[in-house]
């Protein structure tokens, strides 16, 4: 019985490690920041607006907690799936 709890545990954590590791690929993109409504905390968009040099794209992240609402971080990085 015991062996079929590891087992179990096991197949659960890589479960785990596939959505975290999933989550990135699934990150929206829009042409404007004007264009993000609703944003959550934790939550990351790309804007692909051409403010950030080549190779690089916009990505908006909610940061923290205000009681404004979600305060938005801004950094250009690497465009997903480029590789230098």
């Amino acid at each position: 019985m015991q062996r079929s709890a590891v087992t179990l545990a096991q197949v659960l954590l890589g479960g785990l490690c596939l959505v975290v590791l999933a989550a990135p690929a699934n990150a929206e993109q829009v042409r404007r920041e004007s264009d993000i409504t609703d944003l959550r905390l934790g939550q990351r968009i790309f804007v692909d607006d051409g403010s950030c040099p080549a190779g690089q794209i916009k990505q908006v992240t909610g940061a923290k907690l205000s009681t404004a609402g979600v305060v938005r971080r801004i950094v250009c990085v690497a465009r997903p799936g480029s590789h230098r």
